[in-house]
């Protein structure tokens, strides 16, 4: 997970497209989502060139199974992706099947299992 975050830190589109999944399903932290490496690829491009400054802070990673639990913050410029974030990963043959993020509430670490 941390060579996913680097990629997307850099805005390093070939190295996310790297670790997807063919059926890769992204989940905004609203519940949009996007099914498709191809089609999460270009929401990436788009979200890269919209969000030059964005970056993710990892500050835990909880390996359960196939199921990665991250905590941390997002760093941008634009106040409404700045702040602490949650986000999991399953993971599949090596490669991430589903990127998902949280808004960092009580309720959702309670989902999550986070203490």
């Amino acid at each position: 997970m941390r060579r996913f975050n680097e990629y997307i830190n850099s805005r390093d589109l070939d190295g996310v497209g790297s670790l997807l999944t063919d059926d890769h399903v992204f989940i905004d932290s609203t519940g949009n989502t996007i099914r498709g490496k191809k089609k999460v690829l270009e929401a990436w491009r788009s979200f890269f060139e919209s969000f030059s400054d964005y970056r993710n802070v990892f500050e835990s990673l909880e390996a359960r199974g196939g199921l990665v639990v991250v905590t941390g913050r997002s760093v941008c410029s634009d106040e409404r992706l700045n702040g602490p974030a949650l986000w999991t990963a399953r993971v599949k043959d090596g490669k991430v099947a589903e990127w998902r993020v949280y808004e960092d509430t009580a309720e959702n670490r309670h989902r999550l299992g986070i203490a």
